[in-house]
């Protein structure tokens, strides 16, 4: 098949599923055109199968605002036309699926049939798209899509309830690829890598998010200020965003600054992910929790939230720790409880990596969307 992909090329989950399920299905011998205003940021370059067509965007003083959603639009109909893709798959439901609509109406117009599949991932429905400004476009074209899908059973029912949808949705499950996503095996070279941040006896903490305010980052460090006050322990926080200088500061105030290792965005978080004994994920809200699904395909159990789409990922007790929101006592003393009792902390490891791989490797993942594509090009 020939599939277009769009998605918000930046950091942030919806992005990086989509880019990971491009690179997937190319591995697979697909031809992926991924169509945005910039390269996805883990695209490496010049896959096999990949092709990126960037969308120019003009500014004109009569633009307060530039249409990138018309210009979005016009530049999937081209590629479409051009690439001679069979459908397009768009990734965050404003406004990529309604300028795949007006695509698909574009191509109609000539005698060519393009569909598309809308992917939601969370905020789309959550919180941009209950927006009196947006909620009846987003309504519109999510029911206009030729297939629909989602990250998690959570968000499926979200989206019936609030937005009154009746077209079927189908939920397929974020996913990881676990031959890149993996613990390190010599213990020696774990060791050595770990050496960068901590010394041998002290546990690794590690965050990865985009810091906005609903990953309440801030949190992070308020759990790893009590942790640390009762077990050795190193933060490393993967990301960057508008919490970034708050965090700082309280790191700062708390006098364990030199503890916290901001590193900013990072490109190759599989090879961090790995180093640390568990993830926090204090998050208000996720609708499925690919930061910790990635954690625990690399043996990292996170001690996270009992929100949205993450019970449908993490047992808790078995692959990890869920709580309520701001609960920072209740997630200090469920992590010193793991570290202290490291057969316990082991035992959740293994069950974190198995679960992985048996739920959401890729290998298991990629089959329902191939599927699903065949499914709406049968119609």
């Amino acid at each position: 098949m020939r599939i277009g992909i769009t998605c918000y090329p930046t950091y942030g989950g919806s992005g990086v599923v989509a880019t990971e399920l491009g690179i997937e299905l190319a591995a697979s011998g697909h031809e992926v055109h991924f169509i945005s205003y910039s390269q996805p940021f883990r695209l490496s370059g010049r896959d096999d199968g990949i092709f990126y067509h960037e969308v120019p965007v003009s500014s004109y003083p009569l633009f307060e605002f530039p249409p990138y959603d018309l210009a979005l639009a016009s530049r999937m109909a081209e590629v479409a036309e051009f690439s001679d893709l069979d459908l397009l798959h768009v990734h965050y439901a404003i406004p990529h699926s309604v300028s795949a609509l007006l695509a698909r109406q574009m191509l109609a117009a000539r005698g060519r049939k393009l569909p598309f599949v809308t992917t939601l991932h969370g905020t789309d429905i959550t919180l941009v798209g209950l927006d009196r400004s947006y909620l009846p476009i987003t309504r519109y074209a999510i029911q206009e899509s030729d297939g629909v899908t989602s990250i998690s059973t959570y968000l499926k029912d979200k989206t019936v309830d609030d937005f009154g949808v009746s077209r079927p949705i189908e939920v397929i499950p974020n996913f990881v690829n676990c031959d890149v996503y993996t613990p390190i095996a010599d213990e020696s070279a774990r060791a050595l890598a770990r050496s960068r941040f901590a010394q041998p006896d002290e546990a690794v903490f590690i965050h990865l998010s985009n810091f906005r305010p609903v990953k309440r980052v801030v949190d992070v460090v308020k759990v790893f200020a009590q942790v640390v006050h009762e077990v050795p322990s190193q933060l490393i926080l993967v990301g960057d965003g508008p919490d970034r200088s708050a965090a700082e500061w309280l790191a700062h105030d708390l006098k364990i600054n030199d503890r916290v290792h901001f590193l900013g965005k990072q490109d190759r978080v599989n090879e961090l992910l790995p180093l640390a004994d568990l993830m926090i994920m204090p998050s208000a809200l996720e609708s499925f929790g690919l930061a910790a699904l990635e954690a625990m395909a690399c043996k990292v159990p996170a001690i996270a939230t009992l929100v949205g789409g993450v019970p449908e990922l993490i047992e808790h007790g078995v692959t990890g720790l869920l709580y309520p929101v701001g609960d920072i006592d209740g997630m200090a003393a469920g992590a010193i409880s793991l570290l202290t009792e490291r057969s316990k902390l082991n035992a959740m490891r293994e069950a974190a990596r198995k679960d992985a791989q048996k739920r959401f490797c890729a290998s298991l993942v990629l089959p329902k969307y191939v599927k699903y594509y065949e499914r709406i090009l049968g119609d």
